[in-house]
Protein backbone atom coordinates (compact mmCIF):
# COMPACT_ATOMS: atom_id res chain seq x y z
CA UNK A 1 0.00 0.00 0.00
CA UNK A 2 2.53 2.42 1.11
CA UNK A 3 4.88 1.97 -2.18
CA UNK A 4 1.54 2.53 -4.12
CA UNK A 5 1.30 5.14 -2.29
CA UNK A 6 4.73 6.16 -3.41
CA UNK A 7 4.70 5.88 -7.02
CA UNK A 8 1.18 8.18 -7.13
CA UNK A 9 3.31 10.66 -5.27
CA UNK A 10 5.87 10.25 -7.65
CA UNK A 11 3.60 10.67 -10.69
CA UNK A 12 2.01 13.81 -9.10
CA UNK A 13 5.55 15.76 -8.78
CA UNK A 14 6.76 15.17 -12.35
CA UNK A 15 3.39 16.16 -13.74
CA UNK A 16 2.75 13.02 -15.30
CA UNK A 17 -0.91 11.33 -15.45
CA UNK A 18 -1.65 8.51 -13.08
CA UNK A 19 -3.53 7.14 -15.50
CA UNK A 20 -0.14 6.41 -16.98
CA UNK A 21 1.27 4.40 -14.65
CA UNK A 22 0.17 0.92 -13.80
CA UNK A 23 0.35 0.32 -10.39
CA UNK A 24 1.10 -3.23 -9.40
CA UNK A 25 -1.37 -5.81 -7.89
CA UNK A 26 -1.39 -5.48 -4.15
CA UNK A 27 -2.17 -9.16 -2.93
CA UNK A 28 -4.99 -7.31 -0.35
CA UNK A 29 -6.75 -9.35 2.14
CA UNK A 30 -9.96 -9.13 2.00
CA UNK A 31 -10.85 -11.12 5.15
CA UNK A 32 -13.41 -9.08 7.37
CA UNK A 33 -12.24 -7.58 10.38
CA UNK A 34 -15.01 -9.08 11.96
CA UNK A 35 -13.77 -12.47 12.14
CA UNK A 36 -10.38 -11.84 13.74
CA UNK A 37 -10.81 -12.20 17.53
CA UNK A 38 -9.14 -9.33 20.10
CA UNK A 39 -6.66 -10.36 21.79
CA UNK A 40 -6.80 -12.48 25.27
CA UNK A 41 -7.70 -10.39 28.17
CA UNK A 42 -5.47 -8.95 30.88
CA UNK A 43 -5.81 -9.74 34.64
CA UNK A 44 -3.81 -8.12 37.06
CA UNK A 45 -4.03 -11.84 39.38
CA UNK A 46 -2.77 -13.78 36.27
CA UNK A 47 0.91 -12.71 35.97
CA UNK A 48 4.53 -14.51 36.50
CA UNK A 49 4.65 -17.59 38.11
CA UNK A 50 7.10 -16.54 40.49
CA UNK A 51 4.33 -13.98 41.74
CA UNK A 52 1.22 -15.97 41.20
CA UNK A 53 2.76 -18.72 43.46
CA UNK A 54 5.02 -17.04 45.80
CA UNK A 55 4.77 -17.47 49.76
CA UNK A 56 2.66 -15.73 51.37
CA UNK A 57 0.42 -15.14 54.75
CA UNK A 58 -3.10 -16.32 54.82
CA UNK A 59 -5.94 -16.07 57.36
CA UNK A 60 -2.96 -16.43 60.11
CA UNK A 61 -1.51 -19.45 57.94
CA UNK A 62 1.92 -19.17 56.20
CA UNK A 63 1.45 -20.60 52.54
CA UNK A 64 4.89 -22.48 51.21
CA UNK A 65 6.44 -21.04 47.99
CA UNK A 66 5.69 -23.48 44.90
CA UNK A 67 8.66 -24.84 42.99
CA UNK A 68 6.54 -23.74 39.53
CA UNK A 69 9.87 -24.78 37.90
CA UNK A 70 8.69 -28.65 38.70
CA UNK A 71 5.27 -27.88 37.27
CA UNK A 72 4.29 -28.53 33.90
CA UNK A 73 3.65 -25.21 32.33
CA UNK A 74 0.44 -25.74 30.93
CA UNK A 75 -0.53 -26.74 34.37
CA UNK A 76 -0.15 -23.20 35.27
CA UNK A 77 -2.42 -20.40 36.09
CA UNK A 78 -3.54 -18.80 32.74
CA UNK A 79 -5.81 -17.17 30.45
CA UNK A 80 -6.59 -18.73 27.38
CA UNK A 81 -9.59 -18.68 24.52
CA UNK A 82 -12.74 -20.69 26.11
CA UNK A 83 -13.27 -23.94 24.42
CA UNK A 84 -16.20 -25.08 26.82
CA UNK A 85 -18.78 -22.98 24.94
CA UNK A 86 -20.21 -22.90 28.66
CA UNK A 87 -21.64 -19.33 30.16
CA UNK A 88 -19.32 -17.07 31.61
CA UNK A 89 -19.47 -17.68 35.77
CA UNK A 90 -18.96 -21.61 35.22
CA UNK A 91 -16.74 -23.85 36.40
CA UNK A 92 -16.10 -26.98 34.02
CA UNK A 93 -13.58 -29.28 35.07
CA UNK A 94 -11.68 -31.26 31.98
CA UNK A 95 -10.76 -34.75 33.34
CA UNK A 96 -8.81 -36.45 30.70
CA UNK A 97 -6.65 -33.17 30.30
CA UNK A 98 -6.72 -32.18 33.76
CA UNK A 99 -7.83 -29.09 33.82
CA UNK A 100 -10.09 -26.81 35.28
CA UNK A 101 -11.98 -23.61 33.35
CA UNK A 102 -13.84 -20.50 34.66
CA UNK A 103 -15.31 -19.54 32.12
CA UNK A 104 -15.10 -15.61 31.69
CA UNK A 105 -17.25 -12.79 29.15
CA UNK A 106 -15.65 -12.41 25.97
CA UNK A 107 -14.77 -15.78 25.03
CA UNK A 108 -12.09 -16.21 27.28
CA UNK A 109 -11.20 -18.50 30.46
CA UNK A 110 -9.17 -18.84 33.19
CA UNK A 111 -7.56 -22.32 33.35
CA UNK A 112 -5.87 -24.13 36.09
CA UNK A 113 -4.57 -27.29 36.40
CA UNK A 114 -6.07 -29.97 38.67
CA UNK A 115 -5.39 -32.97 40.09
CA UNK A 116 -8.28 -35.80 39.65
CA UNK A 117 -9.61 -39.28 41.06
CA UNK A 118 -8.21 -42.26 40.28
CA UNK A 119 -9.55 -44.89 37.99
CA UNK A 120 -12.92 -46.02 40.50
CA UNK A 121 -13.40 -42.85 42.12
CA UNK A 122 -14.19 -40.33 39.04
CA UNK A 123 -16.94 -38.67 39.35
CA UNK A 124 -19.04 -36.55 36.03
CA UNK A 125 -21.94 -34.23 35.67
CA UNK A 126 -23.85 -31.33 35.85
CA UNK A 127 -24.14 -29.56 39.55
CA UNK A 128 -23.44 -26.64 41.38
CA UNK A 129 -21.27 -25.12 44.08
CA UNK A 130 -23.27 -24.62 46.92
CA UNK A 131 -21.16 -22.61 49.30
CA UNK A 132 -16.81 -22.40 49.77
CA UNK A 133 -14.74 -22.39 53.10
CA UNK A 134 -11.38 -21.18 54.14
CA UNK A 135 -9.07 -23.32 55.63
CA UNK A 136 -11.71 -25.98 56.08
CA UNK A 137 -12.22 -28.73 58.71
CA UNK A 138 -11.46 -32.14 56.67
CA UNK A 139 -13.79 -35.61 57.97
CA UNK A 140 -13.02 -38.25 56.20
CA UNK A 141 -16.22 -41.21 55.44
CA UNK A 142 -16.31 -43.98 57.06
CA UNK A 143 -15.27 -46.24 53.84
CA UNK A 144 -12.07 -44.34 53.83
CA UNK A 145 -11.44 -44.99 57.16
CA UNK A 146 -12.38 -48.65 56.48
CA UNK A 147 -9.42 -48.33 54.06
CA UNK A 148 -7.09 -46.74 55.97
CA UNK A 149 -7.60 -47.28 59.73
CA UNK A 150 -4.76 -44.29 60.36
CA UNK A 151 -7.32 -41.76 59.50
CA UNK A 152 -9.38 -43.27 62.74
CA UNK A 153 -8.17 -40.37 64.67
CA UNK A 154 -9.89 -37.73 62.24
CA UNK A 155 -13.26 -39.20 62.28
CA UNK A 156 -14.78 -36.32 64.14
CA UNK A 157 -12.35 -33.78 61.65
CA UNK A 158 -9.69 -32.47 61.21
CA UNK A 159 -9.03 -28.89 61.97
CA UNK A 160 -7.75 -26.57 58.68
CA UNK A 161 -4.20 -25.97 58.45
CA UNK A 162 -1.12 -26.69 55.96
CA UNK A 163 -1.68 -30.43 56.27
CA UNK A 164 -4.74 -30.66 55.88
CA UNK A 165 -5.95 -32.38 52.99
CA UNK A 166 -8.66 -29.63 51.56
CA UNK A 167 -5.70 -27.13 51.78
CA UNK A 168 -6.68 -23.58 51.62
CA UNK A 169 -10.45 -23.62 50.12
CA UNK A 170 -13.11 -25.86 49.40
CA UNK A 171 -15.77 -25.34 46.70
CA UNK A 172 -18.87 -27.97 47.86
CA UNK A 173 -20.44 -29.70 45.18
CA UNK A 174 -24.06 -30.55 45.40
CA UNK A 175 -26.37 -32.37 42.34
CA UNK A 176 -30.49 -31.58 43.03
CA UNK A 177 -29.71 -30.29 45.94
CA UNK A 178 -28.20 -32.57 47.85
CA UNK A 179 -24.43 -32.61 48.73
CA UNK A 180 -22.05 -34.72 46.31
CA UNK A 181 -19.45 -35.40 48.54
CA UNK A 182 -17.07 -34.02 46.12
CA UNK A 183 -14.97 -31.03 46.24
CA UNK A 184 -12.95 -28.54 44.27
CA UNK A 185 -10.43 -27.77 46.87
CA UNK A 186 -6.79 -27.00 47.83
CA UNK A 187 -3.84 -29.28 48.39
CA UNK A 188 -0.30 -29.55 49.60
CA UNK A 189 0.44 -32.06 47.10
CA UNK A 190 1.05 -29.95 44.82
CA UNK A 191 3.03 -32.64 42.64
CA UNK A 192 -0.22 -34.24 42.16
CA UNK A 193 -1.39 -31.69 39.83
CA UNK A 194 -2.13 -33.24 36.50
CA UNK A 195 -2.29 -36.87 38.03
CA UNK A 196 -5.17 -39.11 39.12
CA UNK A 197 -4.92 -39.25 42.89
CA UNK A 198 -7.59 -38.30 44.65
CA UNK A 199 -10.32 -40.05 46.05
CA UNK A 200 -12.88 -38.25 43.46
CA UNK A 201 -12.78 -34.61 44.55
CA UNK A 202 -10.67 -31.91 42.01
CA UNK A 203 -7.60 -31.07 43.89
CA UNK A 204 -6.03 -27.67 43.12
CA UNK A 205 -2.79 -25.98 43.70
CA UNK A 206 -3.39 -23.88 47.25
CA UNK A 207 -2.37 -20.29 45.56
CA UNK A 208 -4.81 -21.43 42.48
CA UNK A 209 -7.56 -22.35 44.82
CA UNK A 210 -7.73 -19.16 46.95
CA UNK A 211 -7.55 -17.27 43.80
CA UNK A 212 -10.61 -19.14 42.21
CA UNK A 213 -12.32 -18.83 45.50
CA UNK A 214 -12.12 -15.01 45.29
CA UNK A 215 -13.52 -14.75 41.30
CA UNK A 216 -16.70 -17.23 42.79
CA UNK A 217 -19.80 -15.88 43.56
CA UNK A 218 -23.01 -17.25 44.87
CA UNK A 219 -24.35 -20.32 43.54
CA UNK A 220 -21.91 -21.56 40.97
CA UNK A 221 -22.80 -23.78 38.03
CA UNK A 222 -19.89 -26.80 37.82
CA UNK A 223 -19.67 -29.09 35.12
CA UNK A 224 -17.18 -32.23 35.03
CA UNK A 225 -16.70 -34.16 31.69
Amino acid sequence: MISGLGLLGLGAASGCSTSAIELPAMGLDNTTTGSIRPRISVDRKVTSPDLMYASFNDEGFQLPEIPYAKVDPQYRRQIVVDPTGEAPGTIVVHLKEHFLYYVQPGGDALRYGVGIGREGFLWSGRANIQYGKKWPTWTPPPEMIARKPELEKWRGGQPGGLENPLGARALYIFQDGRDTGYRVHGSPEWWTIGQAMSSGCVRMINQDVIDLFGRVTGKTPIVVV
